[in-house]
C-alpha cells in the first residue's frame, strides 16, 4: 500500500516539484493539447511533473500505455501510447522498451504483463481493480459453461488473468459483435458484463446470447430517463453512449461505441454539442482537438481510474515498485485468449 505521505516527501527531496509559471509557459506546446480544459495555473502545478516523468522513462527505457479515462495531464503530458482496451492490447505486442507503465487499471497492466512476460510490467496505483473485473472468476466461467455445455465463452477483457485462461476468446466493446458473431455455435456466452452482452444481442439476432449478470459502475448509473430528460432540454444535443449502458439507455442515445469508436465518431461527426454517456475524462480528452464541439451534460467518474496520478507515476517509475506478475500457466492460457481476440480483430478489420 503506498505512503502517500513519505512518497510525497521522497519525491520532493530528489526531483524539483515546486509549481511554476515559468516552466508551463516553456511546455506550451504540451499544454495546448488540454488548454481548453486544463486552466494554466492548474498546468503550472502539472508541468514539473510531467518534465520529470518524461526524462526518467528515457532513462529507464520506459513506455507509458494510457486508457482514455486517465485525466488530461496523463493522456497529454507523459502517455506514449493511449487507446481503449483493443488499442492498448494490441501496442503492448509491439513494446519495444524494458518497463511499461500502464495507467489503467489491475486488468490492463496483467493483460501487458501477459502478451509481454519478460518486461516488466509497472501499474502506479495497484488499488486501482475494477468492478467489473471483479464481478466474475474463474469458477463462474465453469458455471456457465456448466449450464450451457459446449457453448463458446467469449470474455470481455475487462476481466483477470484467470477468468481469461478459463475463456475461449476475449473481446473488448469495440469488437464484441463481431467475434460473438464469429463464434461457430448458436448459443454464446458473454462474461462479466450484462449490459455490454444484451447490447450485442441486439446487434447479432442470429445468436443467442447468455450472460453473467456483471456491471460497470460508471455505466450502470445511467438510465433511459436521465437520457430523455436531458434530451426534452437539450434537443439539438448529439447523445453518444458506450455500450458498458444498459440497452434502454443505448436505444435512447444517437450513437453507441467503444471509447475508440466514440472518439472516431465525434472527430467525424463534429456535432455542435454533444453528451458522451461514459466516464468523464473522455471528453476533456479530446476537447482541444474538437474546438467546434461543446461537450456538455453530465457524466460519471470511474474512482478505479483515478487512483492514477502523476505523482503515483513519477514515483512508480523511480522506485519501481508496484510490478504486476502473472502466475506462468495462467499467463499462457489467459495469452491464448487475448492473442485470439487481436488475431480474429485484425481479420475481420481487413
Amino acid at each position: 500500500m503506498l505512503d502517500l505521505t513519505t512518497m510525497r516527501a521522497t519525491l520532493a527531496e530528489i526531483y524539483d516539484l515546486a509549481p511554476s509559471l515559468d516552466l508551463a509557459e516553456e511546455m506550451r506546446d504540451i499544454h495546448a493539447k488540454m488548454d481548453r480544459v486544463v486552466p494554466l495555473p492548474d498546468f503550472a502545478r502539472y508541468a514539473p511533473y510531467i518534465r520529470a516523468i518524461n526524462k526518467l522513462k528515457r532513462e529507464k527505457n520506459a513506455v507509458i500505455l494510457a486508457h482514455n479515462y486517465m485525466t488530461p495531464e496523463i493522456y497529454h503530458g507523459v502517455a506514449d501510447v493511449v487507446g481503449d482496451s483493443l488499442q492498448l492490447a494490441i501496442e503492448a505486442t509491439k513494446v519495444k522498451a524494458d518497463t511499461i507503465v500502464q495507467c489503467g487499471v489491475h486488468f490492463m497492466a496483467e493483460t501487458s504483463k501477459i502478451l509481454n512476460p519478460a518486461k516488466t510490467v509497472l501499474i502506479p496505483d495497484v488499488k486501482a481493480g475494477c468492478s467489473l473485473a471483479e464481478s466474475i472468476t474463474a469458477e463462474g466461467i465453469a458455471e456457465m459453461r456448466a449450464k450451457y455445455p459446449g457453448a463458446p465463452v467469449v470474455s470481455y477483457v475487462n476481466t483477470t488473468a484467470e477468468v481469461k485462461a478459463a475463456s475461449d476468446i476475449c473481446c473488448t466493446s469495440s469488437n464484441a459483435a463481431q467475434i460473438v458473431a464469429a463464434m461457430d455455435s448458436d448459443v454464446v456466452i458473454m462474461t462479466p458484463d450484462q449490459y455490454l452482452a444484451q447490447n450485442v444481442a441486439n446487434e447479432v439476432p442470429q445468436k443467442k446470447i447468455v450472460w453473467w449478470e456483471g456491471s460497470c459502475i460508471v455505466h450502470e448509473q445511467y438510465t433511459k430517463d436521465d437520457i430523455n430528460a436531458f434530451r426534452a432540454m437539450n434537443p439539438d444535443t448529439r447523445i453518444i453512449a458506450h455500450p458498458e449502458c444498459p440497452p434502454d439507455v443505448v436505444a435512447a442515445s444517437d450513437f453507441s461505441g467503444s471509447t475508440s469508436g466514440i472518439i472516431d465518431y465525434v472527430t467525424r461527426e463534429k456535432p455542435g454539442s454533444a453528451m458522451l454517456v461514459t466516464e468523464c475524462s473522455m471528453a476533456s480528452n479530446i476537447a482541444d482537438a474538437l474546438p467546434e464541439v461543446d461537450f456538455t451534460g453530465p457524466c460519471n467518474m470511474c474512482p478505479y481510474m483515478k487512483k492514477i496520478t502523476l505523482e503515483k507515476i513519477l514515483w512508480s517509475l523511480h522506485t519501481g515498485t508496484e510490478a504486476v506478475e502473472v502466475d506462468a500457466e495462467i499467463a499462457a492460457k489467459a495469452k491464448i485468449a487475448v492473442e485470439r481476440m487481436i488475431d480474429l480483430s485484425q481479420a475481420l478489420a481487413k
